[in-house]
């Protein structure tokens, strides 16, 4: 067993190397091709590329809790001098894979930028600059990591990082790839650009370009933030260096108790004890993970019968977005029911209704979230309407937060049986009543009435070109806000009051 771990690693480790070598060949490659684009194109990839992985490296260690085998603390017990730690890691950092691509990369850009008319002295320096400032990036980033998050990375943990790159990282990827450059740089794109060239992210890669445009105002800019980053970048890692050969582990990071999960990542409290249970069941129980896999089918299903009827793709693309986040927004109308005999616990521990109505709500939430942020995009760049960011955000928060307020009601209300736990999904019990169908029905209607005007004014926002975008915008989300709220008030109202009447349900259901 012990060799097929060890044979298992060294095999994950040629496979990365081999994912390194390729992607740095191709970035290589691409690198070199801009030497036939408009010097503007050229600094605006150049600008935009330096700065994501300048943010990469700082931030991809506290995303992956990778360990830091330079970390200060393991030669800490050698008696080095604390004021030269830092440049000895320094150097060291930059034997490793990564320093290794960057400096391929590095190299290429500073070809590319003697051709389009940049100084090579100022090319070369800047890019060697750039390599170690990058490498600093990513000590600071897992001496951070080890300093304020646990040492034992939980999955879940590092689950909720990857929604949030997904959630920022991918519509922002997808507006830039549906823009038509022609040769040309787009003009929101290059205001993006100089405002990046001028920030510590991306200044360091914006000197030459700066020199190499004419651009003697950007040049002095670009140049002193870059001279002021790397010299922030070298006392905070001092600082970090210094830190952590002076001070002790954090006793808490010694207690931690590991193998909780969710229970362990979300706060001690009532919504978060009924968060991270919600979470386990969502995430294991075939009969939620059902809802949450129909409801982006259903919405993507919905544009071919509109095709066959004669719609134009412009409106039919339209369409799978409202009707995800109208269905996301649905999905708890029952969550009461799915619960089974887990409800006692609520009701024994005296849970007020508030953070239970709140706390069923988070695994819906961390899942339509980033589907929205994919869908939305997405459409967008289809229909090539990006005008209609704003009325389209706005029209999905109001049915998706309208319909999760309106289903923290309904839930309480009127729930009704649904298949056991380990029963198919698709399995009905019977029903000696009809009541219990008629919440679920008022939550979908209504919340299809309270979001009425947003749909309204979404309508007239693709009819008139955009002249009620921020009228949508603003609408939609006060809407879904405000009816999210109400919602969740009422619903905690109505629980704290029908407990035993919920228990009997459950029982019998």
């Amino acid at each position: 067993m012990l060799g097929s771990l060890r044979g298992g690693r060294a095999l994950r480790t040629v496979f990365g190397l081999a994912a390194v070598v390729i992607v740095t060949v191709a970035v290589c490659i691409a690198v070199l091709s801009l030497a036939d684009a408009p010097l503007a194109v050229a600094r605006t990839v150049v600008v935009l590329g330096g700065a994501a992985v300048l943010l990469g490296f700082l931030i991809g260690p506290i995303l992956t809790g990778a360990s830091d085998q330079l970390d200060p603390r393991r030669f800490g017990v050698f008696g080095v001098d604390e004021r030269q730690m830092p440049w000895i890691l320094a150097l060291a950092s930059l034997l490793s894979v990564p320093s290794f691509a960057l400096l391929a990369v590095g190299a290429c850009i500073v070809v590319l930028a003697v051709q389009l008319g940049a100084p090579w002295i100022t090319a070369v320096l800047v890019s060697l600059i750039g390599v170690l400032a990058s490498a600093l990036a990513a000590r600071i980033g897992m001496a951070l990591s080890a300093l304020l998050l646990p040492e034992r990375r939980s999955r879940e943990l590092t689950a909720l990082f990857a929604l949030a790159v997904v959630v920022v990282a991918f519509p922002v990827a997808v507006f830039l790839a549906s823009l038509e450059w022609d040769g040309a740089v787009p003009g929101p794109v290059a205001v993006v650009t100089t405002i990046v060239g001028f920030t510590p992210f991306a200044a360091i890669p914006a000197f030459p370009f700066a020199i190499a445009t004419g651009d003697v105002v950007g040049a002095w800019v670009s140049g002193i933030v870059a001279a002021v980053t790397v010299v922030a970048v070298w006392l905070t890692w001092s600082w970090v260096v210094r830190r952590l050969l002076t001070t002790t582990g954090r006793p808490a990071a010694s207690r931690e108790r590991t193998g909780l999960g969710w229970f362990a990542l979300l706060p001690s409290t009532a919504f978060g004890a009924i968060a991270a249970r919600s979470l386990v069941y969502w995430l294991r129980d075939r009969r939620y993970i059902v809802n949450i896999v129909v409801v982006p089918i259903a919405g993507i299903l919905t544009v071919f019968p509109l095709l066959v009827a004669g719609v134009p793709l412009y409106i039919a693309a339209l369409v799978p977005v409202p009707v995800m986040a109208l269905f996301f927004g649905w999905l708890p109308h029952n969550d009461v029911a799915y619960d089974s005999t887990a409800l006692w616990t609520h009701v024994a521990s005296g849970v007020r209704g508030l953070p239970d109505r709140l706390g069923r709500l988070v695994p819906v939430a961390l899942v339509a979230l980033p589907v929205l942020a994919i869908a939305i995009p997405l459409t967008l760049a289809i229909i090539e309407s990006w005008y209609l960011l704003m009325p389209m955000v706005g029209l999905a928060a109001s049915l998706f937060l309208s319909g999760l307020g309106l289903s923290s009601i309904s839930s309480v209300v009127s729930p009704y049986a649904v298949s056991r736990p380990g029963d198919s999904p698709f399995q009905q019990p019977q029903r000696s009543a009809s009541r219990g169908s008629f919440g679920p029905a008022a939550a979908f209607i209504g919340t299809l009435i309270v979001s009425a005007p947003t749909l309204w004014l979404f309508v007239m926002t693709v009819i008139t070109d955009g002249i009620y975008n921020p009228l949508t915008f603003w609408i939609g989300l006060s809407t879904g806000v405000v009816i999210l709220a109400l919602g969740a008030f009422a619903g905690g109202r109505i629980y704290d009051r029908g407990g035993a009447r919920l228990m009997e349900f459950v029982e019998t259901a």
